[in-house]
This record gives structure tokens, sequence and C-alpha cells, in this order.
């Protein structure tokens, strides 16, 4: 009799790749986990309990079929664990990097509940996708047929890049308009390099792009070409530009020198990374080097910003949040992996305003959560007579994204946008009230995670393609 695949979760430990270490991984941006051997793979996917109501799925965003994966992959199928892992994931290699997995399909795996240690999903989902690029299973795009029909996609992040790919396989004609000069949106130029390595994103950017895929990068919408005009090159547009405006607070001393947006600082780093002139970078500005720098927030950006600023050299690195660290939106194994390179974070404070001009340091009150607010979570109280200065030469405002007045930047009053400015769309097509134009992403959600935006694109070009065939069998009649 064969031995059983699966269900070694009794006699096999989680274990995670091995992880650089922090002295190492401190001095660079490269990612921080080890790849996978083949038999470790084989290994942890084993451990999967084929459990008949899978969890880890009905968690995922974009419902992967996550134990069909995990046998094939112990079974050593791992072409096969490919195809049904792109079957409904557009990046699977990406997701894998940066989904929160501890908050979505591991942190629900049944396994996990019992005390054993969740199948390392996100790890396993990384290895397949990687080796099927090694081996060449990652096949071009080649439609069987093209097609007369056109759609333009604003924004070349990933809910517009996964659009992009499921229609132009079906022969679609596909043209992204972005601002930036790469493709990939904060794939590209928002998360660092140590969580996503940006070889990573520019192999898929170079398979749409050999697939058919138009690109008109350094386009802002608004100024380099109006909205109406891409609504007149195209039968359908979808609107995928993210959410990119800062979130402020006001405070005495905002507006001195020495206070910088998150996304600003990560964009620099990033180009950097790409070997680009940066002005903002070269002349200190958004340098972390020798800095005392302090975080404000506590969600992925200010994880991304305070492993930046160690990696670029800061003197000190803190990190202040107004919750404790249960009741952080943030990963936490991104907090623990920012603890191991250095970062220290001040749980229960609050920026109260700003200190020197340039900035020398941040008036901080303490902290204590008292009753719920309306989302149920410990809303936090001033604890009066507590203040402190927090010594700093450069503070990192990361208190999250707002979208930009698109209705007012596009010159196009009709755009649908509800009280917080995000576009009014159907959850599931896109469609939104004008004829043709669909929004996807976190235009439409607020800021959320990249797996939502794959779904999203994912789910709007499939409704858009039911839409293009319905008008075709009409006009056929």
């Amino acid at each position: 009799m064969a031995e059983q695949p699966m269900l070694k979760f009794v006699n096999i430990d989680r274990d995670m790749p091995e992880k650089r270490p922090p002295d190492l991984r401190r001095t660079d941006f490269k990612e921080i986990y080890a790849e996978y051997a083949d038999a470790k793979a084989k290994e942890q996917a084993s451990r999967c309990s084929q459990c008949g109501v899978p969890y880890c799925q009905s968690h995922c965003p974009l419902h992967n079929n996550i134990p069909d994966w995990l046998r094939l992959t112990a079974e050593g199928r791992l072409q096969e664990a490919y195809e049904i892992s792109q079957a409904t994931n557009t990046f699977p290699e990406i997701c894998g990097r940066i989904c929160p997995q501890d908050r979505l399909c591991e942190g629900n795996c049944v396994i996990e509940q019992s005390g054993h240690g969740t199948v390392t999903i996100g790890s396993v989902e990384k290895y397949i996708t990687d080796t099927a690029w090694e081996e060449g299973w990652v096949l071009p795009i080649k439609p069987r047929e093209e097609r007369t029909e056109s759609v333009g996609i604003i924004g070349a992040g990933p809910g517009g890049l996964a659009a992009a790919d499921v229609l132009r396989r079906q022969g679609v004609q596909v043209t992204i308009y972005d601002r930036y000069d790469r493709a990939g949106g904060l794939l590209t130029y928002g998360i660092p390099g140590f969580k996503l390595e940006k070889d990573v994103v520019m192999r898929r950017n170079e398979q749409l792009e050999q697939g058919g895929v138009k690109f008109e990068l350094n386009c802002n919408v608004g100024e380099d070409i109006s909205f109406a005009d891409i609504r007149a090159k195209h039968e359908a547009v979808i609107i995928a530009t993210g959410v990119y405006k800062s979130r402020e607070i006001q405070a005495p001393g905002v507006g001195v020198p020495g206070l910088e947006r998150a996304i600003d600082f990560l964009k620099a780093s990033n180009r950097k990374s790409f070997g680009d002139t940066v002005e903002e970078f070269d002349s200190g500005r958004l340098n972390a080097e020798g800095k005392r720098v302090v975080v404000i927030g506590g969600g992925d950006t200010a994880m991304d910003c305070v492993r930046t600023s160690i990696r670029q050299g800061a003197e000190s690195v803190k990190c202040l949040y107004r919750r404790d660290r249960a009741n952080m939106p943030g990963s936490q194994r991104e907090v623990a992996n920012a603890e191991e390179e250095g970062v220290q974070f001040e749980w229960l404070t609050a920026p109260k305003g700003f200190v020197g001009d340039p900035v020398t340091g941040v008036m901080v009150q303490k902290m204590r959560l008292g009753a719920p607010d309306a989302t149920g979570r410990q809303a936090p109280e001033v604890i009066e007579g507590a203040d402190y200065v927090e010594d700093a030469d450069l503070v990192i405002m990361a208190l999250g994204f707002e979208p930009e007045d698109l209705p007012t930047l596009w010159g196009e009053a009709d755009l649908p946008v509800n009280r917080w400015g995000t576009i009014k769309a159907d959850y599931v097509t896109g469609a939104t009230e004008l004829d043709g134009v669909y929004a996807v992403g976190d235009i439409v959600r607020g800021a959320s995670l990249v797996v939502w935006a794959i779904k999203d694109g994912r789910d709007c070009a499939e409704a858009i393609l039911e839409r293009f065939d319905s008008e075709s069998m009409m006009a056929a009649e």
C-alpha cells in the first residue's frame, strides 16, 4: 500500500523557510526568507489535513484551491500544482510573498486551531511559482484569436494588471495608462525589496507587454490625456488608480523640514534600488542614514518605513502607535521582523506636535485604551500630564491613504464618488453608473490588500468579457 502523502501534521512540525540573520539582512534590500528546497516544500505541504471544509480557501479573497495544490506539491506533481494555483490567481508568486497569510489563509488553517501550527501556505505558494518560472512552465500570453474590442485601464497596479491579463488572454486589445515610468504601482514603488524583490514584478510586466498589452507610461490622466479621450478610444474603461493621497495630521509644527510622507520616502528608496537618480534621496532629505528616525503609524506601510530606515543606516528607529501591540493593524510577522532588525516600538503613544525647524523632536502623548469605539476596538485616550519629547531628525508620517479627488483632477463631474471620495461601483463587476466605465481595487474599497485588488481586477475583466460577448450575440441576431 502506498504511503499516505498528507495529514502529516501530527508527526512533522511547522517549519518556515530559513530567515537570513538580522545583522546580515539589515545591510541590504534582498528578501529575508530563503527559498524552500524541493524536499522541504513537499514535507511542509504534506502537513495539510485536506479537511472537508477548507477554511484556508474560504478566507482567501481569491478562493485559491489551496488544499489541491498542497496535495500536488506533496506528491511531487509541481507543474500541476502551479497550474491549479495560476487558475485562480494572476500573480501567485507575489501573493506568496506579501499577503498577510497570518490574517487570511494560514490564520484560519484547521490544524492551527488544533494546536499543531499552520501549514506554511504562503511559502509553498511562492516556491511553486518561482519553480514554474525557472522551469519554463509560465507560458507567454497567446490568445487563440484577436478581438476588435479594446479596454483602457487607468493604473498599472495589481488590480489593473490582473484585469489586463484576463482580458488579453481572451484577445481583447488592452492599453494601460499610468503616471509612473514603470508599471506595477505600489508593487514597484511602494513595497520594499526585502518583501518583494523588483525583478519579480518586472518579469510579470514584461510578460504582459510581450503578450500584447500596451503601456502608456509617464501619463497623467487629466494632464497628458483627458478621461473623455480615453473613454472615446475604448469600448470600456477600468479605473484602477489605487489611493495615493496621504492622510495628514493637524498639529503644531506640521510643515517644517524633516517631516515626510511615507509614500515619498518609500518611492525614493525603491527608485534608488533601480539605480535611478533621486535628488531628494541624494540630498539627504529622504535618506535615513545617520538619523534618529521616528515613524508614526501602525500599519504595514509603517512597517515598510521602519525596516527601510534600518537598511539605510539610521542611527535609531522608533515607531509610535496609539494602540497596543494586540490592536495594531499591521502584520504581527512584520512587527517581529522589525524588532529583530533593531526597531523600537513605543506602544500607546501619539504625536501632539513637532519641535524645531527643521524638526528635532516629536511631542508625544501617552495613551491608554478606553471603551470600544464604533468598530468595536478599544479607543485610545490621552493620559494627562504624561507628555514627553522623542528626539528625531526625520519623522515619517505613515497614517494611511485616501483617494484623490478624481472628478476634479480629471474634469469629469459625473464620475460617481461617495462621501469618502472612493468611486461608487458594483463590488462584483466593478461597473459604475457611467456606461462602459468600471472601477476596481483601492479606489473602490479604500486602502486594502493587494490580493483584493487582484480579485477585483479579475472579476471586472470577466464581467466586461460577458458584456462584449452579449453585445456580439445581439449584433449577430
